[in-house]
């Protein structure tokens, strides 16, 4: 395992983080009361966060295993958020332990664990990159220093587009500008919050992230369905996340309720 030679910027705990508020929802201890009281915040008014931030996970590791049993041996997470095993890199060398797998993500205790808890196999490796997913050209010029992009990479933003406008961050042309750099063969794993499932729980959660300072950009279908253009999608699409290739833990957790959150997986030919 490597990580950058970044010197961490000072952890500003004066204001929430959202990969600190999924951190609590998901169990962790790397986060401040900030971000807990946030957490608990939106938690009383969408009571689908906490199974819906499980719910994600869950797909992130099928799509991974998906990619992985697929031959895909490269993958690069951004967004990775706090570590919570078993992480990306533990899926994929799982499947085939010379997998090679880079994270990015910008908020500074990501930084702070992750030499400590991403640790790959002897067979692959691991990376991280202390960068944020507005500067591609950052973070695929310094990926390119484990991965070799002529080669299928599986692209992982998972739970990170909602975070990102379409105005203020060209949303639809950041995803492009990263699968564009990306060889055939490879994969686009995709999760994103909807309106669609729960509007009033999803309206009010999205009106709390963005009075903290936090801007949040819930998508209908069609919306999410656009980032996949000009991608072939793999079955069954694009679907609510406890649907996308279920396990029998996922079919069980779907007693407890609705999740708002699409996801989806492509493959560029």
């Amino acid at each position: 395992m490597t990580a950058r030679d970044v010197t961490p910027a000072p952890i500003d705990t004066s204001r929430p983080h959202p990969a600190r508020v999924y951190d609590w929802w998901l169990g962790g201890k790397d986060n401040y009361p900030v971000d807990e009281e946030l957490a608990r915040r939106i938690l009383a008014a969408d009571d689908t966060v906490v199974r819906g931030a499980r719910a994600n996970r869950r797909f992130m590791h099928r799509a991974v295993r998906t990619a992985a049993e697929a031959g895909v041996r490269q993958f690069l997470d951004i967004g990775a958020g706090i570590p919570t095993e078993p992480n990306l890199h533990q899926v994929a060398q799982g499947v085939a332990a010379e997998s090679r797998v880079v994270y990015a993500d910008n908020d500074p205790i990501v930084l702070r664990h992750a030499e400590a808890l991403l640790r790959g196999t002897d067979e692959g490796g691991t990376d991280y990159l202390h960068a944020d997913v507005r500067d591609p050209g950052t973070i695929l010029r310094l990926a390119g220093e484990t991965l070799d992009f002529a080669r299928p990479v599986a692209l992982s933003l998972v739970a990170l587009t909602h975070y990102l406008g379409e105005r203020e961050d060209d949303v639809y042309g950041l995803v492009e500008r990263y699968v564009d750099a990306l060889a055939p063969g490879s994969f686009l794993i995709l999760s994103q919050v909807t309106q669609d499932l729960s509007p009033e729980g999803v309206a009010r959660a999205a009106e709390l992230f963005r009075s903290s300072g936090t801007p949040f950009h819930p998508r209908t279908l069609p919306e999410f369905s656009r980032f996949f253009t000009g991608l072939d999608l793999l079955g069954p699409g694009v679907i609510p996340v406890y649907g996308w290739r279920p396990e029998p833990v996922d079919v069980a957790a779907q007693a407890e309720g609705v999740v708002p959150v699409y996801a989806g997986v492509a493959v560029k030919r």
